[in-house]
């Protein structure tokens, strides 16, 4: 309606969640503004900095990303950390209505001795450091040893397993950082063991990943055929299951292989968990315990350990056994589940009572699961729940413009990256990136993103 003042809404977080978010905001029959506010100068969250380099059909998503940033209405508010440069309180005052799209920050932890000792990451700070996060710059993998050890059974895990195992030559092509490519590359590191801790029938990768893993040049995957004998109960999941049977018969034809003469190898274990990692100052070896699977009465297998016990010599642990959600000063959170408590995207109260205008899509509203596409469902979700609190006349236009968010922000000093300053960082990376044959070459410190956005 001509005249008709627009919603304005704050989306916080510009991983997927909050890109779909933004665009299905943005496509509804109402005038709506949304700022998308990133604590980092650059958006798509784990599209740029989870997603594995070597992947780059995978980040292809991020042009969805880049129509959603052109419609009217859109403001990129980049370098903008709630909860320090502004509070929950404020961005409530400031908007009509605020959508929590932030992901899950942390990793879940073995909680086994040893856990802390130098040589044992979590995976995500890997994976944050190779893709050229400013906040992991400063960190040091020593990867002179002769063995890695990977803990977790995911596709974060594979990742993890499979960078370490590429050659310069897979990796000179990407948008790897430089300083990871002469790490991987001068590593030490002869095997690579991948522990999971239940079969090979509950594993959770998928099978493109493990596909993917058979075709390096550098390493061979190594599967004992033993481990992939199965259980009773396993056999019976299996029958019915068309993605692990895949996977099994792709673990098998490893199985099979004959013994290669790369340089590299890739060994997949399952039925095994750490128990204790071991050093005298920093990590030596691994102990494992070898599992069983038990019914929990509720269809599901769970990993029981037994007396066998093994000690696996590593100089490196890299965990990656999920994520696990942060909350924000000032809105209720489950801190068992690392996520907002909501209903259907309505962030609740204490009480289970709708807390008015505050919403969340993501990780951050139902935990880390899924894959890049199914935050684009759950933001639907979230949107339409907060449409039809328009609709009912529960969520109304206040008047609310930008000028405000604006003001505050300068008066504390914040320098806000703009969707052209990240647009100048991009072109920046680009062509840093042509003459190599690389998609990008990123700007990896703060500085030096913060002075590639000036330049617009």
């Amino acid at each position: 309606m001509a005249g008709e003042s627009p919603l304005r809404v704050a989306v916080v977080g510009s991983g997927p969640a909050g890109f779909y978010a933004t665009g299905s905001l943005l496509a509804a029959d109402a005038p709506i503004e949304v700022d998308l506010i990133e604590r980092l100068p650059t958006p798509w969250g784990l599209v740029r900095l989870g997603v594995a380099p070597d992947h780059p059909n995978i980040k292809a998503v991020s042009r969805v990303f880049e129509k959603t940033a052109q419609k009217p209405g859109f403001r990129f508010l980049g370098n903008v950390d709630v909860g320090r440069d502004v509070s929950h309180e404020e961005l409530v005052a400031l908007y009509d209505a605020v959508v929590y799209a932030f992901g899950a920050q942390t990793d879940r932890r073995l909680g086994i001795p040893g856990e802390d000792l130098p040589g044992s990451w979590p995976a995500t700070e890997f994976v944050a450091w190779y893709n050229g996060h400013p906040d992991f710059q400063h960190l040091a993998f020593d990867l002179s040893c002769e063995r890695a050890i990977v803990v977790g059974n995911g596709n974060v895990a594979v990742d993890v397993a499979r960078m370490l195992a590429l050659t310069d030559e897979e990796l000179a092509p990407t948008d790897t950082t430089d300083a990871a490519i002469a790490a991987i590359v001068g590593a030490g590191i002869r095997e690579i063991v991948m522990l999971g801790r239940r079969g090979p029938v509950q594993a959770a990768f998928t099978t493109p990943e493990l596909l993917e893993l058979g075709e390096l040049a550098g390493a061979e995957v190594v599967v004992d055929p033993a481990e992939l004998e199965l259980d009773a109960a396993s056999e019976e999941h299996l029958a019915g299951d068309t993605h692990a049977m895949r996977n099994l018969e792709v673990l098998r034809s490893y199985a099979e292989r004959q013994p290669s003469e790369k340089p590299r190898a890739l060994r997949l274990r399952f039925c095994a968990s750490p128990v204790e990692i071991r050093g005298d100052g920093r990590v030596e070896a691994v102990e494992i315990v070898r599992n069983r699977l038990v019914p929990d009465g509720r269809g599901v297998l769970r990993a029981e350990p037994t007396d066998v016990r093994e000690t696996i010599p590593c100089g490196i642990v890299f965990r990656s056994v999920g994520y696990h959600g942060v909350g924000i000063p000032g809105i209720p959170f489950d801190e068992a589940r690392g996520t907002i408590p909501n209903d259907c995207g309505r962030a609740l109260a204490d009480d289970g009572s709708p807390l008015p205008r505050v919403y969340c899509t993501g990780w951050i509203k139902r935990g880390p699961t899924g894959v890049i596409g199914t935050n684009k469902k759950d933001a639907t979700e979230t949107v339409a729940a907060l449409l039809a609190d328009v609709a009912d006349g529960s969520l109304l236009p206040s008047g609310a413009d930008a000028a405000a968010v604006d003001a505050l922000l300068a008066e504390r000093g914040v320098e806000v990256v703009s969707q052209a300053g990240w647009e100048a960082i991009d072109a920046a990376e680009r062509a840093a990136g042509e003459p190599h044959g690389r998609p990008r070459v990123k700007l990896c410190t703060w500085d030096a993103l913060l002075g590639a956005a000036r330049g617009a």
